[in-house]
């Protein structure tokens, strides 16, 4: 049987969750999964459902039934098939062990998502990545030269037909035009200290300063830079001891899996957009 996830938000009010689910029913679909969230304060309403539907079941004729349902209650909504992975395109520079980390859990079957291309700014990780059978894309910015290369990254994306960006610690700035060209499929990760730690050597910064707690954020891409709707973030406790390069190789950790969770539950169809800020149904 083939299994969907059917996303929706819309303004809060009695009876969404009856006419979905009694929609369901009635097409002989049965319900594996559902969750619901109501924000009391944005006043809308928030529901993810995976199903299984009959063996006959026609998706183009759920997402007609969907479509009315939707029109009646102003649900903005998403119909996906599970057996469609998300097609991938992971953008890096220098760093490599976010980059690492999402192929090897793909192809352990951690993560269900098809990395179709690497793009970077520089040539260095070439050899990891072909080492897994992936296209790799050496694309420089050169001063002056970041609107072509954005140009460059889109056609890849259009090329590979991507579903999803991964910024896999991208040390370059995007320009508003890409991020508009892309809302709600680039996902960026980087070290929690901001904004206090901004600049070169953050960690060093925050050794300085004797933090306790360091951290990484996961979040949608957007025009303000690093302020996203945020998906995911992890923290360890730290303390005198703790050397700035051991703060680093333990952000490094936490960097993996902050990204590794955000790029999991969104290939799962489990992050919606509130706004600046997410709802997340783990």
């Amino acid at each position: 049987m083939t299994e969907y996830v059917l996303t929706l938000s819309c303004p809060d009010r009695p009876g969404i969750v009856a006419a979905v689910s009694g929609l369901l029913a009635e097409r002989g679909c049965n319900i594996l999964e559902s969750q619901q969230f109501g924000d009391r304060d944005a006043g809308r309403f928030f529901m993810r459902v995976q199903f299984a539907g009959l063996p006959d079941t026609d998706p183009d004729e759920l997402r007609g039934s969907f479509a009315a349902v939707g029109a009646e209650l102003g649900l903005d909504w998403a119909l996906h098939d599970t057996a469609a992975r998300p097609r991938v395109l992971i953008m890096v520079s220098r760093s490599g062990h976010c980059l690492n980390d999402l192929l090897y859990r793909q192809r352990s079957g951690l993560l269900d998502i098809d990395v179709v291309g690497v793009a970077s700014n520089h040539p260095d990780l070439r050899p990891l990545t072909q080492s897994y059978g992936i296209d790799y894309h050496h694309l420089p910015v050169p001063p002056g030269a970041r609107a072509a290369q954005e140009a460059e990254v889109l056609t890849l994306v259009q090329h590979y037909e991507a579903d999803l960006v991964v910024l896999a610690r991208y040390m370059q700035i995007l320009s508003d035009d890409f991020c508009a060209k892309l809302p709600g499929r680039v996902i960026n990760i980087h070290h929690s200290f901001l904004p206090s730690f901004k600049g070169a050597r953050p960690y060093q910064q925050a050794h300085d300063r004797g933090v306790k707690l360091i951290g990484a954020t996961a979040h949608y891409v957007t025009a303000d830079l690093d302020e996203g709707p945020i998906i995911e973030q992890e923290v360890a406790r730290v303390d005198h001891t703790h050397s700035p390069d051991a703060l680093m190789a333990m952000g490094r950790d936490l960097e993996c899996l902050a990204l590794a969770r955000a790029v999991r539950w969104h290939a799962e169809h489990r992050v919606l957009l509130n706004g600046d800020r997410t709802v997340v149904f783990r």
